[in-house]
This record gives C-alpha cells, structure tokens and sequence, in this order.
C-alpha cells in the first residue's frame, strides 16, 4: 500500500476497554481511520454482545474495524498481557463506572508508568464536578438536559429515536484524541482526555440556551416552537406523508411555480418569510389541503424539481435500499457474529484517496488473541496454556 493510501491512523495503536454504545462508537471511529484498535473483553465475551431488544445492534454496528482479545483482566497472567500491550500502545479508551479502572489497576496514572506518552480517554457520564461520581445513561442525560422536554409535546418529554447523546459523547472523545495526539507529537506528551454524555447533552442544548438568553419567555418544545421558516413541517398526501421545508424567497417562488400556485406568488401578504409567517393560520392549513389532494410520488416529483428541502418519513429499514447509500459510500456489507450478513453505515466522511472501509467485520470473542499474543513474543504453547487456564478465550 502506498504512502498516500495508508489510512491516516494506521500507525496508531489502541485498547478498547469499551462496552454498550458510547466508548464503542470512539473506537469504531479509530478504527474506520485505520487504528489498530484491539477490543479487550472478558473470556465469556463482552456483555454487550448478550443485549436484548434495541440492544441487539449495538455490539453488531460499534464493532467493526477491531481485533478482539477475550482476557481475565484480574488475573496475574492476564495483567501481564495487557501492560505489554500498554508499553506499544498509543491510545487507551475506557467507559467503566467511575473509579473501576483504578480499581482493576489500569487508571491513567497507574499506566502511564508503562507508557508515558500514552493518550487515555475516559468517557463517564459526567465531566469533573459535584455529579462527577453519578452513573449515568444516554436517556438520563436527555432528561436531565432538556433534550428530551425539546423533543416530545409540552408536558411529555420524549427521548430522541436514537442514541444520540453516547454517539456525541463517543464522537468528542474522538475528537480529544486526535487532539492529543496531534499535541502529542509536538511535544511528546501524553495526557488524559474525557468527554461525558451529560456535558455532550448540555452542548447540543446550546443554540436553545442562548435563544432562552435572547427571549423573555420560556423555551418551548420543538413541536410547539414558532419555526423560523413559514413552511416547515410533516404534510399528509393521498398516501404517505412527506415534510416539505421552504426557508427562503426563492424556494417559496419554486414551490409555487411547480405546484401551479401562481396566485399565491403574486399575493402581497406573502411576499417574504415573516410575511409568510404572520399569515400561518391560514397558509399552513391551505397547502396541507393541496398537498393531501395528491399522491405522495408526485409531491416528491414536484418538490425534486423545485429544488427544495423535502423528504418522505423512512423508517430505519427503509435505508438498506436507498439509492444514495447504495450509490454513494454511504453503506458497509458487514457479516455480524450471529451470521447474518447486511449493509451498515460508514462512517460519514469523504477523504480522497483514503477509503474508510471494512477491515475487519464484528469479531467473535477472542477471535484475535492468539494473533495478539503471537506478536507480543507469546508462543503458540504458551497461549495454549493461557486458554486452558481460562486467563484467554480463543475464537
């Protein structure tokens, strides 16, 4: 592989002391930009590949992209394996409670005496502080940041439809340690990087902070927000619904134009947005009746042609097919751990030449340890004396 080829974090080693979704979501992304990212579990295996319900996809997507070693991180054996992988390791990421690495003798201040320049990113559910020692999950944090009152109707809060808030957290922590290691090799300094769900939820609230900041009356939730746009919402058609946003003069012209509205454009009281907007009362109700006499293909065709934002509602299946994923770089044939075999997201970047690509698919437990361990000197009788003792699983 050429120089220009090599995916940028290809010299970058590092241990995934992760579980769930957040610590998994900053590895995965180390390893989509080609870090050797080897995931530490237990010999029975990570318990987040045994979830249940919505829990079921979260070892099969955030696990891409690394080698898995299945070690007893308590054992005498066990921990000598992991300091040798510390000492040729540049990144350490953990998601523990607060306080268990410490507790299993691998915090950063006990590590960094085998590797000083080591970055270790912590991800808690809360930054330094009087919650500092909280546990806290991704819908607590919705809760208690007002994301979840945004979402709902008033007086029914609702969490988002995703795991939002351990994405975000998972995606700073990235992004500390990138920074840290850029510093890193300006320096030669390692240093300990965190990034918390309850912080990452209070960020996102940020532009609805400052709007309280600007405006003498309460915050109200998204689905009884005045829009800043005159045409910005869900609109039934003959079959399925389609949201449809016009969010300036031009596009209010175009929607006019191709859904033969001419008599709107040339009405005075709709001349601009806020025009638009005094007039809701009656607009909104007009073209939700216009839009709901057709079909829901031949308002897509209008919008398309209009150029202006819409989209039908999909569901999280509808995007196996869609043509832009499929076209595009949008999606990963991955083979998951229970052999099934589907199309996954990429991670969202285009970085000519370098593809962020599949290296490796989801592993089975200790799929990568005896290959692990023969690359720290172990031989091939050791690590049978390893698995017999149950210090290693081999997959």
């Amino acid at each position: 592989m050429s120089t220009a080829t090599r995916l940028p974090l290809a010299d970058i080693r590092v241990l995934d002391f992760t579980h769930n979704v957040m610590g998994p979501t900053t590895g995965m992304l180390l390893g989509d930009l080609g870090a050797d990212v080897i995931h530490i579990e237990p010999p029975k295996g990570d318990a987040t590949r045994r979830l249940r319900g919505f829990g079921s996809g979260y070892f099969a997507f955030y696990s891409r992209n690394k080698r898995s070693l299945a070690v007893d991180l308590k054992a005498e054996a066990g921990r000598k394996i992991i300091l040798e992988l510390v000492a040729g390791s540049d990144v350490l990421v953990e998601n523990f409670g607060p306080g268990t690495m410490d507790r299993l003798g691998y915090g950063y201040e006990q590590l960094k005496e085998h590797r000083d320049d080591l970055v270790y990113c912590s991800l808690k559910g809360f930054l330094s502080g009087p919650y500092e020692h909280r546990t806290a999950m991704d819908e607590v944090v919705q809760m208690m940041s007002g994301l979840a009152y945004m979402t709902g109707e008033p007086g029914k809060p609702m969490r988002a439809g995703t795991s939002i808030i351990d994405i975000g957290g998972g995606m700073f922590g990235l992004i500390g340690i990138l920074t840290a290691l850029y510093t890193r090799a300006r320096i030669g300094e390692g240093t300990h990087v965190k990034s918390a769900l309850f912080e990452t939820a209070a960020f996102f609230m940020g532009q609805h902070m400052a709007y309280g900041a600007l405006t003498d009356e309460p915050v109200p939730p998204m689905p009884a927000r005045v829009s800043a746009w005159s045409i910005y919402r869900v609109f039934e058609t003959q079959d399925e619904p389609v949201f449809i946003g016009i969010i300036s003069d031009k596009h209010w012209q175009s929607f006019c134009e191709v859904f033969a509205r001419q008599d709107w454009l040339a009405d005075p009281r709709l001349a601009t947005n806020n025009d638009r907007i005094s007039e809701r009362a009656w607009l909104v109700p007009a073209v939700a009746e216009m839009v709901r006499a057709l079909p829901r293909a031949e308002v897509v065709r209008r919008c398309e042609r209009a150029g202006i934002p819409f989209s039908p509602i999909a569901r999280p299946e509808d995007l196996y097919e869609d043509p832009q994923l499929n076209q595009g770089l949008g999606l990963l044939e991955t083979r998951l751990p229970a052999g099934v075999t589907t199309k996954l997201p990429r991670i969202p970047l285009e970085m000519p030449p370098h593809d962020f690509g599949l290296r490796f698919d989801p592993p089975a437990i200790g799929e990568h340890s005896a290959e692990i361990l023969v690359e720290l000197g172990y031989t091939a009788e050791e690590i049978a004396q390893l698995a017999a003792e149950g210090v290693i699983a081999t997959g």
